[in-house]
């Protein structure tokens, strides 16, 4: 329903009400999270008409209306089901790539094939495999980089074998040595350097570091909100302790020891040492 559809119409208490119960069914279940939810909650008691209301639950399932059933089976990465990623064919549209003071990409859903040449002259190139199809359980990647870099990004899970040469450059075999999970693929990164270097890098594919991020963030406003009710209730202990002394502002602001002529003042010792009687100003009123 767009918003021309929606009456402007005064909303009610009642309509406000509703409103509210159904944002607060949404973080009960974890649709959203506390900041979320006061923000969405101020806006709905500030709006007046059905269209200010309306798009404040836009995007949350109607009470009684089931929400579309979302798959629980993990995704290939890391540590999920390969079957469907690997051994798909050799139809891979692409098998080389060239980079001459210039740059390539392959990234996102691709196909690497069985084998897969690379050449940066002047140049680099990124090979990310985190959300490929593999031609096969076994994929080469041959890689020549002269004075310039090649990337070879891979998911975890997935076992790397590195059998480049590099002269006055560099392979990068600090990824070597994990083995691969149960029907992973294995990546073999060969070929040649010079003056530049093939690098292997292992990371998380985006949408599981999205999850992890969203986790952190989550956390975060749960510690925030344990902290905000924590301190309101040390305020309110030392607001009650402080009404329960009396004169505890003279004493902070003025008291024994913080007057100009009083208890330990300078004049009032230096009085003494030279022999005169000490005279404090409130004595002789």
């Amino acid at each position: 329903m767009t918003d021309d559809a929606v009456p402007d119409l005064r909303a009610s208490d009642a309509d406000r009400e509703r409103v509210a119960a159904v944002l607060r069914d949404a973080v009960a279940e974890g649709r959203l999270d506390m900041e979320e939810f006061e923000e969405r909650l101020d806006a709905t008691y500030k709006a007046r008409t059905y269209r200010e209301l309306e798009p404040i639950t836009r995007d949350l399932p109607a009470p009684g209306v089931s929400a579309p059933v979302v798959s629980l089976t993990k995704s290939p990465e890391p540590g999920g089901d390969w079957a469907s990623r690997v051994g798909v064919g050799d139809d891979a549209p692409s098998t080389w790539a060239v980079a001459v003071m210039s740059g390539f990409q392959r990234k996102g859903r691709w196909t690497a094939p069985r084998r897969f040449n690379c050449f940066a002259f002047w140049g680099g190139g990124e090979i990310d495999l985190r959300e490929a199809d593999f031609a096969d359980r076994e994929v080469v990647i041959n890689a020549v980089a002269i004075m310039g870099g090649i990337d070879v990004i891979v998911p975890p899970g997935v076992e790397v074998v590195v059998r480049g040469i590099g002269v006055m450059g560099g392979f990068d075999h600090r990824e070597e040595g994990e083995p691969g999970e149960p029907g992973a693929p294995r990546v073999v990164v060969s070929g040649f350097a010079f003056w530049g270097g093939v690098g292997v890098k292992r990371k998380l594919p985006r949408a599981e570091k999205q999850r992890l991020r969203e986790e952190r963030r989550r956390e975060k406003l749960e510690r925030r909100a344990n902290r905000r009710g924590e301190l309101t209730d040390d305020d309110a202990d030392r607001r009650e302790l402080g009404a329960s002394w009396p004169g505890r502002s003279s004493l902070g602001q003025g008291g024994f020891g913080h007057g100009s002529l009083g208890f330990g003042s300078p004049h009032g010792r230096r009085a003494e040492e030279q022999g005169e009687p000490r005279r404090d100003r409130d004595w002789d009123r």
